[in-house]
């Protein structure tokens, strides 16, 4: 059979239903393969291939399947970088497809800067934020390319991965003994050996020893295990350990805002009570947590100071990367760990460890006399909060990079079933509309996309996307004509030196009614909260609403650089913050 027929019948094979591309001359003999089987698997034309490898990102993150990206060689191929950095960096399995140039035209021991038009070496571009890139020059090699790619995406860590295939390969004949491979259990979910059974189960004791011996134990859970089948048993867990926990930032949904153990995200732009807790704990457990300069400060070895820190994460790398010299750290699986921790909690959990009571006591006066500082109230996160008390359960929402991620994260109210996306590592302006038609893929279910103006501006031609195909996105826009986190810090730093950042001095902002009607779509245009109903969000149309707020915008509270996390300005009064210390 045709190789691009057989890549297309190997991705329906692996349970992909939603891939998303852009055309070019290298990859026409794929997109017409697509096109059989489009009774299984459909191509999205997206109008970017950056928007194209978010969009498989979101379809990843929000369906559990191999996410899959294409585009032609040279500019389509270095068009996908960012959201191959994207996926690298918050561990998303993404399958990346470049057509290549024929192998004839193919530069090989030639010193020159290309032989073949549009001939780019992406491969040797990506090998530091891939798993796995290789140029398949071969026919022969590509089934067992195809499935070295797709059991490194999941195997570990996860992480992107990429194939790059030459014109003259893709149309080629493979020859096909038998049916192409059924979805593989591993591709499927993670499948837990012997090895790692026993890896987890230690962990877990491991854990349920060091509670028993702490007074003040605290639990900051990252991204590590945040999937679908690992959030309810980690609810789960946290109802029977009755621990206070925290989490990172992009983490933030893995609880329910009304969960009584919920206190909050630790980290520069995080919850005062969660960063005040930290400090306080004389036991931290991390749990697929990587514990960046964000989550942790400026001076690595400042976080936690009084408490013993241990870190659970599957990737060596990142445990190498000490906080602290006499951290404990444990290789393993956080997924696999909280499924060996439902199984050993004993029925009388509530003696699991000493001073209990009081403990949970400190922290629900530590949460109750932090969350309605004055001073961190903003119009942004009033109407954010007013937003998400109409949300409906079960949407997913995605948010872009700057002040309104943080936005969402400090003030919206998450419910049992709603998911967040985040772009996490690489802080990508221009993702929150793309992954949000990947994430309706993955899901076929409504998708609520958060941004200001300046990331709306990153990926606007996808609003054609949302247009063409009338999927159920509503585009949220943040709109204070300025880059608000940016313009930020130059009046924190620069004297107000608002170069570049707000409309008049090197930035603008389009009339968005009028791009709204460009594109076709429904608009709304809110500036106060009473103008926030639920039938705007509501309905299986998309729409562009544009929430109006103030040129100077903030975050806080906000972490100055090289101080304690739990510090943050506007600073509290001193005699507060020393009896907060004091409890």
């Amino acid at each position: 059979m045709k190789v691009s027929d057989y890549i297309v019948e190997y991705l329906i094979s692996k349970g992909v239903t939603d891939v998303f591309g852009y055309p070019g001359g290298m990859v026409t003999h794929l997109m017409d393969s697509f096109s059989k089987y489009e009774d299984k698997i459909s191509q999205h034309v997206c109008f970017h291939e950056q928007a194209g490898a978010f969009e498989a990102c979101g379809y990843a993150q929000r369906s559990g399947k191999l996410g899959v990206a294409f585009a032609t060689s040279g500019p389509g191929a270095t068009n996908l970088i960012t959201g191959i950095c994207d996926a690298w960096f918050d561990s998303i399995p993404v399958l990346f497809i470049t057509g290549q140039v024929n192998t004839n035209e193919m530069k090989g021991q030639y010193h020159v800067r290309q032989r073949g038009f549009q001939e780019t070496d992406v491969v040797s571009m990506v090998k530091g934020v891939t798993k796995y890139a290789k140029t398949v020059t071969n026919t022969e090699d590509i089934p067992d390319e195809f499935d070295n790619a797709l059991e490194t995406a999941f195997d570990g860590r996860k992480g992107p991965v990429l194939l790059d295939i030459p014109m003259n390969v893709l149309r080629s004949e493979i020859e096909v003994e038998g049916p192409i491979n059924a979805l593989t259990a591993k591709n499927k979910q993670h499948i837990i050996s012997g090895e790692e059974d026993l890896q987890a189960t230690s962990a877990a004791k491991k854990i349920i020893e060091d509670l028993k011996s702490s007074s003040r134990p605290c639990i900051i859970a990252g991204c590590g295990i945040k999937d679908d089948n690992t959030i309810p048993i980690f609810r789960r867990v946290v109802s029977s350990l009755k621990v206070p926990i925290l989490t990172t930032m992009p983490a933030f949904d893995l609880l329910t805002t009304d969960d009584p153990y919920n206190y909050g995200f630790i980290g520069a732009y995080g919850n005062r009570a969660a960063n005040f807790i930290a400090a306080k704990s004389d036991l931290v457990i991390t749990l697929g947590a990587r514990l960046d300069v964000r989550q942790v400060g400026g001076v690595r070895k400042n976080f936690v100071p009084n408490a013993k820190l241990l870190r659970v994460d599957i990737d060596a790398g990142e445990l190498g990367y000490h906080v602290r010299d006499d951290e404990e750290d444990i290789l393993a699986d956080a997924r696999e760990v909280i499924t060996a921790l439902e199984k050993l909690i004993p029925e009388s959990s509530i003696n699991l460890w000493s001073g209990r009571n009081a403990w949970i006591n400190v922290c629900d006066e530590i949460k109750g006399t932090l969350q309605n500082v004055q001073s961190d109230s903003q119009n942004a996160t009033d109407l954010t909060h007013a937003i998400g008390e109409i949300l409906p359960d079960g949407i997913t929402i995605t948010t872009d990079v700057g002040q309104n991620q943080v936005w969402v994260a400090q003030a919206l109210k998450v419910q049992e079933h709603q998911r967040v996306l985040f772009s996490g590592g690489h802080g990508t302006m221009g993702y929150s509309l793309p992954s949000a038609i990947g994430a309706y893929y993955g899901t076929r279910e409504p998708v609520i996309a958060f941004m200001g103006d300046g990331g709306l501006q990153m990926n606007i031609q996808e609003l054609e996307f949302l247009q063409r195909d009338q999927i159920p996105v509503k585009v949220v826009v943040f709109n204070n004509y300025a880059l608000g986190m940016i313009r930020h810090f130059q009046e924190m730093y620069f004297d107000c030196n608002y170069v570049d950042t707000l409309c008049g001095h090197g930035y603008d902002v389009p009339d968005l009614s009028r791009i709204a009607k460009a594109y076709d779509l429904e608009y709304h245009r809110i500036v106060t909260k009473e103008q926030i109903k639920s039938s705007l969000f509501e309905g299986d149309k998309p729409s562009l609403i544009e929430v109006c707020i103030p040129e100077n915008t903030y975050v806080y509270p906000k972490l100055r650089f090289g101080e304690p996390n739990q510090d943050q300005e506007p600073l509290l009064p001193r005699d507060k913050y020393n009896w907060l210390m004091s409890l």
